[in-house]
C-alpha cells in the first residue's frame, strides 16, 4: 500500500511539474512572439517533443494553442484592424487552402528542405528590416494595381502552405508582408497576422493534422492557458511601448528562428 501510494505520489510531482513547465515556456514564448508577429514555436515545440510528446501530436496541440495565442492577441489590440477586414479576408480566402494543402502534405514531404528554406528566409528578414531604420514605424495607406495585388495572393497562398506543414516562422512572414505590401507599421500587421494567421490558419491547420494523431488534452490544456495568457501580456507591452520594440523584437525572434531552423535542416542531412 505505501509502495503504490510512492508511486502514486511520485506520478503526480512529475505530472506537476511537467505542467508547470509546458505552462512557462508556453507563457514566455508567446508573449515573445505577440510582440515580433510570430516565432512561438521556436521554444513551444521543441519543449513540447522534449518533454515526450511525439512530433505530429506536438505539431497539432502547437498550432490548437497558438489559436489562443491569437485570441489574446487580437483582444488586446482589436481596435488596430481598424479598416482592414478586406485584406483579412483575402488572407482567408487565399491562405486557408494552402493551410490544409500544407497539412495534407506533411506527411510525404521532407521536412529539412522546407526548415533550410524558411531559416534562410528568416535571417535574410532581420538584415533587411535591421538595414531599414523607418521599416514598419509609421502606418500609411496603399492601393493595389492588379499585378501587386496577385503577387500578394500568391504569397499568402506559398506561406500558407508552410504553415500548415511546419511550425516555425510563417507568422513572421505574414507580418514582414503586411509591411512592405501595404505600407503598415508593426502593430497595425502584427494585430492582422493575430487575426488571421493566429487563430483561423492555425485552427484549420490544427484540426488537420489532429487527423494524423490525437491531441493529449492535459498537455492542450495548459498550453492553451499559457498561450492566451502571454498573447495577452504580450500584446499589451507592444502597445505600450510602441513600434520600436516590436521591430527589435522582430529582428531577435527572426534571427532566432532562422538559426533554429537552419540547426534542424544541417541535423537531418547529415
Amino acid at each position: 500500500m505505501l509502495n503504490l501510494l510512492t508511486i502514486l505520489l511520485g506520478n503526480f510531482d512529475h505530472s506537476l511539474f511537467k505542467s508547470i513547465y509546458i505552462f512557462l515556456i508556453s507563457f514566455f514564448s508567446n508573449t515573445f512572439s505577440a510582440i515580433s508577429g510570430g516565432g512561438a514555436g521556436l521554444l513551444q515545440l521543441p519543449a513540447l517533443i522534449l518533454s515526450g510528446v511525439p512530433y505530429y501530436q506536438a505539431l497539432a496541440s502547437h498550432k490548437l494553442a497558438t489559436v489562443a495565442l491569437g485570441l489574446g492577441g487580437s483582444l488586446r489590440n482589436y481596435k488596430s484592424l481598424g479598416n482592414d477586414i478586406s485584406i483579412a479576408q483575402q488572407i482567408l480566402v487565399f491562405g486557408l487552402p494552402g493551410v490544409i494543402f500544407g497539412s495534407s502534405i506533411v506527411e510525404f514531404i521532407s521536412e529539412k528542405y522546407l526548415y533550410l528554406i524558411l531559416g534562410i528566409v528568416s535571417i535574410l528578414l532581420a538584415f533587411y528590416s535591421f538595414l531599414k531604420p523607418d521599416l514598419g514605424l509609421s502606418s500609411g495607406s496603399i492601393k493595389l494595381n492588379f499585378v501587386h495585388k496577385i503577387r500578394f495572393l500568391i504569397f499568402i497562398f506559398l506561406i500558407g502552405i508552410l504553415n500548415g506543414s511546419i511550425s516555425s516562422g510563417t507568422g513572421l512572414l505574414v507580418t514582414i508582408l503586411l509591411i512592405k505590401t501595404f505600407e503598415m507599421d508593426f502593430l497595425r500587421a502584427i494585430s492582422m497576422t493575430f487575426f488571421t494567421v493566429g487563430i483561423f490558419w492555425n485552427f484549420v491547420g490544427a484540426i488537420f493534422l489532429a487527423r494524423i494523431e490525437s491531441v493529449p488534452l492535459n498537455i492542450l490544456i495548459v498550453l492553451i492557458i499559457g498561450s492566451f495568457t502571454g498573447g495577452y501580456f504580450g500584446a499589451h507591452l507592444s502597445k505600450l511601448n510602441g513600434n520600436i520594440l516590436i521591430k527589435k523584437t522582430f529582428i531577435t525572434v527572426c534571427i532566432l528562428v532562422g538559426t533554429s531552423l537552419l540547426i534542424k535542416s544541417i541535423k537531418s542531412f547529415l
